[in-house]
């Protein structure tokens, strides 16, 4: 697997769509976990068929959110309306890639992580959001269980304890990676 937001970006350009005029000069390089919810999907035994393809749908999504929550990688929209809509349309190509690979259970995960995300935004809560996407990717690369399903449902619920739990359904679903 190579650099997802490369990746990305390269997908944009070859799609020709008017998000490719935005996406201006290469990214400054940065070290943070913008690919890390990606990556943690796609090295999961649930993506062995099409990491690759995996991991660049999960990217565009990550990006998606990036752009709604203001920090942006792959694409770095200044104007909000604009970010806005474009990360709509990363939202939506990396739904699009899944459903071309049939996996319907990353779809609902994903789905799942720009419900509680928005949420978890809504309420000022970063931690919640962080933990979201944790659980989520890892439930995309191993498969949700009980576990990641009762702490979606304590995030739904605002339960303080909620970003807790899905630190630890996501470890557990990992096997303690």
């Amino acid at each position: 697997m190579s650099d997802p937001i490369a990746r990305l970006r390269a997908a944009v350009r070859e799609a020709g769509s008017p998000l490719a005029a935005a996406l201006g000069d290469e990214p400054r390089p940065e070290r943070d976990d913008t690919a890390e919810p990606a990556r943690a999907a796609a090295s999961g035994p649930r993506a062995a068929a099409d990491r690759d393809a995996v991991e660049l749908a999960v990217a565009a999504v990550h990006e998606g959110y990036r752009l709604h929550y203001g920090r942006p990688r792959a694409l770095p929209i200044d104007d909000p309306d604009l970010a806005l809509l474009a990360g709509d349309r990363l939202y939506a190509l990396g739904l699009v890639r899944l459903a071309e690979l049939g996996d319907l259970v990353a779809i609902a995960e994903l789905a799942d992580v720009i419900a509680l995300s928005a949420q978890a935004h809504a309420g000022g809560d970063e931690e919640l959001a962080h933990a979201t996407w944790e659980a989520g990717s890892a439930a995309i690369g191993w498969g949700p269980d009980a576990r990641t399903v009762a702490a979606k449902e304590l995030a739904r619920a605002g339960d303080p304890d909620a970003a807790a739990a899905l630190h630890a359904a996501a470890r557990a679903v990992r096997g303690g990676a």
